[in-house]
């Protein structure tokens, strides 16, 4: 199929040159031309010649003579006087290769602007937060996506699974990462990474000592998580587990940020659960105690029909960094 373009010609009389174009007053058409033809008449102003413009552009000569003319019959207008040494733009040519400039130029734009996009040079995405981006995979993800999508801007939001879920179905988000395996309607999901849990205590806890810890060491402590982000799935994580050893959980919901609940932590209001990624973060009272055996997985979860190219780009990165056996440390270089 043969590229069009639409132009808007603005012409104006010129008696001198005995070539009716139109009226005083400026008249607007809507004219379809070839591109190519286009760029036939923009070769043959450039060179001043229908010959040099053929050698240009390895076409013929008659090709070129036969399309400018075409344009000149359709919009009613000559755009060339044509002489023995060559050819010159008439007034109504003069303004009417500026326009033909401009468009051309204009789809160059365009053309670049989207082979961009569609290699993800360019593009926006947005991702729903469970985890840190202190360390761990998330870390190591977009410090790589950046690296090679400089041009990307990616905005995070923190907030529960369910909420990412429902955000990512309405495409309001592009992919969340999240813990579990939980069923996602309407959705995919890949899991991508495993971490192991770790319980943060004030430095002076009688726990502080342990190498590790198992759930019956747990049982009966005083648990503080908070209301944001995976506050909530932390509480019935923490309640499930130390029910199974037939215990009793205590966990209170503070409404305060990652480092506040961990600030409270070390003022001896309660101990929490954090992810390994989150164990890297330093606060001062505050030790971090591996619990035995327990480690979660992280997916991605993402819209089947989301096309945005700069989404699919990340996701192809964080697949191939995927880690599901549960395997600790850095991604694979």
């Amino acid at each position: 199929m043969v590229a069009r373009i639409g132009l808007r010609l603005r012409a104006s009389c010129h008696p001198a040159l005995g070539t009716a174009i139109v009226k005083q007053s400026v008249i607007s058409k809507l004219l379809q031309f070839d591109i190519k033809h286009l760029k036939f008449l923009v070769a043959a102003a450039d060179h001043g010649s229908f010959r040099k413009a053929a050698a240009a552009l390895k076409v013929q000569e008659s090709a070129i003579s036969r399309r400018i003319r075409d344009i000149e019959d359709q919009i009613g207008a000559s755009l060339f006087v044509r002489r023995p040494d060559g050819i010159r733009l008439t007034l109504a040519g003069q303004r009417f290769i500026h326009r033909v400039r401009q468009a051309l130029a204009h789809l160059r734009e365009g053309a670049h602007e989207v082979a961009t996009i569609g290699r993800a040079q360019h593009g926006h995405i947005k991702v729903g937060l469970f985890s840190t981006l202190a360390s761990g995979f998330l870390s190591e993800l977009f410090r790589r996506y950046d690296e090679k999508h400089a041009g990307v801007h990616v905005d995070f939001f923190e907030g529960e699974a369910t909420d990412h879920a429902k955000a990512v179905r309405q495409m309001e988000l592009d992919v969340a990462f999240v813990i579990g395996n939980s069923e996602w309607p309407d959705c995919d999901a890949a899991q991508l990474w495993s971490e192991c849990i770790f319980a943060a205590v004030p430095q002076d806890h009688r726990l502080a000592e342990e190498a590790d810890l198992a759930w019956d060491q747990l049982a009966n402590q005083d648990f503080i998580v908070r209301d944001t982000g995976p506050g909530r799935q932390i509480k019935d994580y923490i309640v499930r587990r130390i029910q199974e050893i037939d215990a009793d959980a205590h966990v209170e919901i503070q409404r305060v940020g990652r480092s506040n609940i961990l600030n409270l932590v070390a003022l001896k209001r309660g101990i929490t659960l954090v992810s390994e990624s989150e164990s890297t973060i330093r606060v001062p009272g505050v030790e971090y105690l591996p619990v035995r055996g327990e480690r979660i997985p992280f997916f991605a979860v993402w819209h089947p029909r989301n096309d945005n190219p700069a989404f699919r780009t990340l996701l192809s990165l964080a697949k191939s960094m995927a880690r599901p056996a549960g395997v600790a440390g850095e991604p694979p270089p």
